[in-house]
């Protein structure tokens, strides 16, 4: 089969074709695992964070890809069920998604607890087994999600991390109807939440901080509230914010415009080390008093992945995107590195 493979670990800068379409075999499945022929796959910031090595390690060589949809060409046999999220049934030529996760131990207090996303066993899509860069992936049957018809592959693709994570972030920032909501950076993900906030809580501001004007027009066509740069201040103060970007200043930012008892969520996978004596500069007084709160998000839990997937075709979500073909995943990396971003990027991969 055909498959972009990560070999070692590079900068774009130096190496802007990380990447190399090669001919590999098909996975073997083992016991409980489904085999997916991939229609389609999104590419995301937390690829050029593992081709750079900004996160932990990735198996090399590797298919990367974690919002990956397809459909299921056959099963091997399986019987485990696990005690927070009963086994679904699957059937060959379903179409499915597979996210980040792609497993967790299922015994741990987290996972019992459902928070799979916090096991120590965590298994990540892309990164720890291969992907969806490639005509075919392999994957434990409980760990896929059925796709509702209301989306093209294509419009799936990005829902199943972007859409996800996004929807994890919100519900984590306790907003209520009629509060204001910020968010700090618009890309694949916040452009999601926007959507989603305005369906969930149709009465809330909602305020774009983002440093590419391009992506402020964006955000008001979509129904923001206002829209402007990072560090600039709306006449009114913020009941939650939620930041994706990879970097430190935003987190200042963001706490500077923080009501009292407010609360920031971080959805990033990491943050520069670069610039985090952004962070030495903070003024407890002005930025941290009066209970306001910073929690991080860490990956997602299949509930996540299944529950916005319903609430997306419920409420008409979807996302703007682009194509492209295997074949040309670096140049959606490199284009995602360079910030040329509208929306999602999608690789396209089979019919």
């Amino acid at each position: 089969m055909r498959a972009m493979l990560l070999r070692e670990i590079t900068l774009l800068k130096d190496n802007p074709k990380p990447l190399s379409l090669e001919d590999i075999a098909e996975p073997k499945l083992d016991e409980g695992e489904v085999l997916i022929r991939v229609t389609r796959c999104g590419v995301c910031h937390t690829e050029l964070d593992e081709i750079e090595g900004r996160t932990p390690p990735p198996r090399l060589p590797v298919v990367l890809g974690h919002q990956v949809v397809g459909i299921i060409e056959r099963s091997a046999d399986f019987s485990r069920r696990t005690t927070t999220t009963p086994t679904k049934v699957v059937t060959t030529g379903q179409r499915v998604g597979v996210a980040w996760i792609a497993s967790a131990c299922g015994k741990c207090h987290h996972c019992l607890a459902g928070n799979e996303n916090l096991c120590a066993e965590f298994k990540a899509t892309g990164r720890d087994v291969d992907g969806g860069y490639a005509e075919y992936m392999k994957v434990r049957a409980e760990f896929v999600h059925p796709i509702p018809d209301a989306f093209s592959d294509s419009e799936a693709a990005p829902l199943l991390c972007a859409g996800a994570i996004g929807y994890r972030s919100l519900r984590l920032s306790n907003i209520q109807d009629g509060q204001n909501l910020g968010l700090m950076g618009f890309g694949g993900s916040n452009h999601l939440v926007l959507k989603m906030a305005r369906h969930k809580f149709p009465n809330a501001k909602i305020f774009v901080f983002s440093r590419n004007p391009a992506e402020r027009e964006f955000a008001l066509s979509l129904g923001a509230t206002w829209a402007g740069a990072i560090d600039q201040s709306p006449l009114e103060g913020l009941d939650a914010v939620i930041d994706t970007t990879p970097v430190w200043g935003p987190v200042n930012e963001a706490l500077k415009v923080l009501s009292p008892g407010g609360r920031l969520v971080v959805n990033a996978i990491r943050k520069e080390e670069s610039d985090k004596e952004v962070l030495s500069r903070l003024d407890y007084p002005s930025q941290l008093w009066m209970e306001k709160e910073i929690k991080s998000v860490a990956n997602v839990t299949r509930a996540d992945v299944r529950e916005f997937l319903q609430l997306a075709a419920e409420a008409g979500i979807k996302p703007e995107f682009q194509e492209y073909e295997l074949k040309d995943a670096n140049i959606a990396l490199l284009e995602l590195k360079q910030g040329k971003i509208r929306g999602a990027k999608v690789l396209t991969i089979g019919d």
